[in-house]
């Protein structure tokens, strides 16, 4: 078992997410959200969740949800947390997280230092911060599409809040990922795919092998 923390997203299948749960992953993380290709519906995700134990954190991804939405994802009781990936504002991240009374992560689009720098908005509303690589102007998704950016802008990073590492990362790179940001937790979709929401029991394997020698 790492004693980092490994997010693996974007699983639709039980037998992933039976391999990530083997391969030792803390948490794992399920797509709600209809452009995407790792899609799975509200019912879909509680029959999921029911594959992995109690100890096993299971965070519900979603993009500028309204309450109804998250209402019925929250409702089911399968999960311990929510990650907010689209413009949530801090107020709505506050809010969400009071009303529904789960820790709320909310993802910080990054391509440059002054995209870092923003985060600090966040603290005090969200649980965690996620730095993910910012996507093109226009792109269907605001996340899952193997990107990766400068993780030199986290070095020495001092925010007064737990956060974790996304974007672009694979069994190959992830330790130098972990080393040079000093990231505590890592979040994997793509790179552990055969292809655009499939996910590769031995890609999940690898990464979580790898993290494991950090």
């Amino acid at each position: 078992m790492s004693r980092l923390a490994i997010k693996i997203c974007g699983l639709s299948t039980p037998e992933t997410v039976g391999a990530a749960v083997s391969a030792g992953a803390s948490h794992i993380g399920f797509v709600h959200f209809a452009k995407s290709p790792r899609h799975v519906e509200a019912d879909q995700i509680r029959g999921l969740a029911a594959h992995a134990p109690a100890h096993i954190e299971k965070v519900a991804v979603v993009v500028d949800p309204t309450d109804e939405m998250l209402g019925e994802l929250v409702g089911a009781g399968a999960l311990t947390a929510l990650q907010l990936h689209g413009k949530e504002s801090p107020q709505r991240v506050a809010a969400i997280r009071a009303r529904f009374g789960l820790p709320v992560w909310k993802a910080i689009a990054v391509k440059t230092r002054a995209d870092i720098d923003s985060a600090s908005a966040y603290v005090g509303a969200a649980d965690l911060l996620l730095f993910d690589a910012k996507t093109p102007d226009g792109a269907a998704l605001p996340g899952g599409m193997g990107l990766r950016f400068d993780w030199t802008l986290l070095r020495g990073l001092a925010i007064p809040a737990p956060w974790g590492l996304s974007g672009g990362l694979s069994s190959d790179n992830v330790v130098e990922a972990i080393c040079i940001s000093g990231a505590r937790l890592i979040d994997i979709s793509s790179g552990v795919e055969s292809a655009p929401g499939i996910k590769s029991v031995d890609k999940i394997m690898a990464f979580c092998k790898a993290v494991s020698a950090c």
